[in-house]
């Protein structure tokens, strides 16, 4: 399987997710995305179940050199979430990547300021919560948005991927209480070799997304 393109994506992942709601496995959600590749797949998740649209930020931690391999995530002001594993096979220890935290949370907070224009955080106690992103690969980022939104206590916490590395998948399982991917390839290198169109999703279009016509507002946090 692959997807035309994110909003292609987004409506496959919204069918699935709209016969769990049929069998009643859904209720009183909130769909959260992960930006920016993760909102024009949640947009239509959320049209779909009728349900309130918000971002979670977080952003990767990558390893000196070759920022573009995660070595750990941040979600809000929450400490880094690290991979142990390749930290000791790295031979680092968490206090080389100081620098690259506060920089990256630094961005992380100017990207919350940008896309929710001074609207607080969809309260989110007590719901369904439901997490999406445009494809999972290692699963560091999705782990640290998940301990995040588990510390705000909803009633259950769902990932909801088109397409994942299943090792990664498997490896959140005690993050999430529920995780749909719908394609797991086995020989699974990255997310954009199962989109036909992966283009990059700019700030512009996360900002315009959140405030579309057609999303129900939801209660947010004073």
């Amino acid at each position: 399987m692959r997807f035309r393109d994110h909003r292609h994506a987004g409506q496959e992942l919204a069918l699935r997710l709209l016969e769990w709601a049929a069998d009643g496995d859904i209720t009183n959600a909130v769909v959260l995305a992960l930006p920016r590749g993760g909102v024009p797949v949640a947009v239509e998740v959320a049209r779909a179940l009728k349900a309130p649209l918000d971002v979670v930020v977080a952003r990767k931690i990558g390893v000196p050199g070759n920022p573009e391999t995660g070595i750990g995530a941040i979600a809000g002001d929450d400490p880094p979430v690290y991979d142990r594993r390749a930290l000791q096979m790295l031979g680092l220890a968490e206090d080389d990547l100081a620098a690259d935290v506060a920089r990256e949370r630094a961005e992380l907070h100017r990207r919350e300021e940008l896309y929710r224009r001074g609207r607080p955080a969809l309260a989110v106690e007590g719901r369904t919560v439901i997490l999406v992103d445009d494809g999972l690969a290692t699963g560091v980022t999705a782990r640290a948005a998940l301990r995040h939104l588990r510390s705000r206590n909803p009633a259950r916490l769902i990932l909801a991927v088109p397409v994942c590395a299943p090792d990664a998948a498997e490896g959140l399982q005690q993050d999430a209480d529920d995780i749909l991917c719908l394609h797991g390839p086995p020989s699974f290198m990255a997310v954009g070799e199962w989109y036909e169109d992966f283009a990059q999703v700019s700030d512009d279009e996360v900002v315009s997304t959140l405030s579309s016509p057609g999303i129900p507002s939801g209660q947010r946090h004073g």
